[in-house]
């Protein structure tokens, strides 16, 4: 399984962006999920698809403010991103894996593949 996310970029405060993950290989049953990385901070969870019940999860901090979807025709899951802060820049990476539960989803070592991350800067 191989992810490939694009759609980093430059954006004002209060814009929006849409980032994508494109998966080759059979992912369609896999728990997708996005993480970012601010510079000098750890990684932390965004918000994940999980395929098998339709759901969708949420870190609090971006709830009702990002939207994940998957696209299973395409194999895509994209994160769009509304109301952006300055506190939002990071390196956004995609996830994906087929042991991910529930209870795990907001873990970077429950996804076994990664892509290489696209950088989204928010100036004020």
């Amino acid at each position: 399984v191989q992810l490939q996310a694009s759609g980093g970029g430059l954006v004002q405060a209060g814009g929006s962006l849409r980032l994508s993950c494109a998966a080759s290989g059979r992912t369609y049953r896999y728990v997708v999920g996005w993480f970012r990385q601010a510079p000098g901070k750890d990684r932390e969870f965004v918000a994940a698809s999980i395929r098998s019940s339709g759901n969708t999860i949420y870190n609090d901090f971006v709830r009702g403010r990002f939207t994940i979807s998957r696209d299973n025709a395409k194999n895509t899951v994209s994160l769009y991103m509304t109301s952006l802060k300055p506190e939002d820049t990071a390196v956004y990476s995609c996830a994906a894996g087929s042991s991910v539960i529930s209870s795990t989803t907001m873990y970077p070592s429950a996804y076994a593949y990664w892509g290489q991350g696209t950088k989204v800067t928010v100036s004020s």
